[in-house]
């Protein structure tokens, strides 16, 4: 097997970019909205609140990066798994 098969490669040309997406953890409602398009959060950041089976809670940023897409809006109710921030 050639070391290209065994490990990625990128040409010069080519960027590689890994993106975090930050999903609702179960189903709820969004409380509070932290971060904007454009700003740099930290790894364990506090990006939303949101409030599910009457208790308030903290969803943090996964990894560091720049934030990318804010999805989640105040008020709106999303379910397990729908994207709420993409950090890259």
């Amino acid at each position: 097997m050639a070391v290209a098969e065994l490990f990625r490669i990128p040409s010069m040309c080519e960027e590689v970019v890994e993106m975090a997406d930050v999903t609702m953890p179960m189903n709820g409602k969004v409380i509070a909205v932290n971060v904007e398009v454009g700003q740099t959060v930290e790894e364990d950041d506090e990006l939303i609140i949101i409030e599910a089976m009457k208790m308030e809670l903290p969803i943090v940023a996964t990894s560091g990066g720049t934030v990318k897409e804010v999805k989640a809006k105040v008020g709106e109710s999303y379910q397990v798994g729908d994207v709420l921030v993409v950090v890259e």
